[in-house]
């Protein structure tokens, strides 16, 4: 771990790069962009005169969540761009909890939109990237030929936050699960097994109470790794970041979720005509498949897709489905 300080007198700390050493299914480099003297770390590969994809990903991920859509666009052509929100990834993270807002993450991402010159791009978003990604859309409408949305949401007037989502937020609160496990013994990757099916539930209890750790097959023992990697050695200051999403939510923290924002978004993106295109995981009670289907059935020109047994992280589970069912959708106009 390397703690540091911008010329602001931010404090941070950075992720050794022998973390992410040879990491299954991601043998991308790392490119840096320069923002309020942090490093926004993001991967660009693909052929430069391709069709561009923007790849956003929300708590408690990075990049590494997008890698199976990613080897799918690439290998069709594609230019695919995924940074990882400062505090997450290879990027720098903020020791500070008053640094994180919403509004900070959407202006990060609009510098890197910019510093790109991103142009006819489809963005994906999911989770935080959904606020994150589409306030950029609603800021450079003319950057943007297409839209994908998965499992997220816009906050406004009349939206039902799930129990679910009123649970993780819980977690994160003094006593909960999360605050109190997270990073020891508990870690990101662990939690992501429960979250993808490949873990059950149960076996969180026994990590928590035994610091038994179970035996995992070799496929999502290599997932676990790469999930642990962007906080591995940096303890409890390290996930400083990620502990700011579930607390930003704005039925908790309107300001800090840039609650009037996302109205706002949300009421801008009516309008929207380009193509938008929902794809679901049928299987997550935070965002549920009737919330996606209602959002979808605001815009005419919409296309839902709903992946039965996908859960919250179906870029991680259903990346190749995903990919195949863009690429349809573009090939058939």
């Amino acid at each position: 771990m390397t703690s540091l300080t911008t010329a602001a007198g931010v404090p941070f700390v950075r992720s050794e790069d022998a973390a992410f050493a040879d990491l299954a299914d991601w043998p991308y480099a790392p490119r840096y962009l320069d923002f309020e003297g942090l490093r926004l770390a993001y991967v660009d590969e693909g052929p430069r005169d391709g069709p561009v994809a923007l790849l956003m990903h929300g708590m408690p991920t990075w990049g590494y969540l997008n890698r199976h859509i990613i080897a799918a666009l690439v290998a069709a052509g594609w230019r695919c761009i995924a940074a990882d929100h400062i505090g997450f990834g290879r990027s720098d993270k903020v020791t500070d909890p008053g640094w994180y807002s919403i509004t900070r993450h959407m202006a990060a991402h609009a510098a890197l939109v910019a510093a790109l010159d991103l142009q006819n791009a489809t963005i994906f978003v999911q989770d935080w990237g959904g606020p994150i990604g589409l306030a950029q859309v609603a800021d450079a409408p003319e950057r943007f030929d297409r839209i994908v949305v998965m499992n997220t949401w816009l906050h406004h007037d009349g939206f039902e936050y799930t129990p679910a989502i009123r649970r993780w937020n819980a977690g994160w609160n003094p006593g909960g699960l999360f605050a109190e496990m997270l990073p020891d013994p508990l870690t990101i990757g662990w939690f992501m097994q429960v979250a993808l099916g490949n873990m059950d539930a149960a076996a969180i209890s026994g990590i928590v109470r035994d610091r038994h750790f179970p035996q995992l097959p070799a496929a999502a023992a290599a997932t676990r790794a790469g999930y642990d990697a962007p906080f591995a050695g940096l303890g409890n200051a390290g996930l400083t970041g990620a502990r700011r999403f579930p607390l930003s939510l704005p039925f908790v923290n309107p300001e800090g979720g840039a609650a009037a924002r996302q109205a706002a978004i949300f009421a801008q993106l009516a309008g929207w005509t380009k193509p938008i295109h929902f794809v679901w995981g049928g299987a997550d009670d935070v965002f549920t498949a009737d919330w996606g289907r209602a959002w979808a059935a605001r815009f005419p020109q919409a296309s839902f897709d709903l992946l039965p047994d996908a859960g919250h992280f179906l870029q991680d589970t259903h990346g190749a489905a995903i990919a195949a069912i863009m690429l349809g959708h573009i090939a058939g106009g």
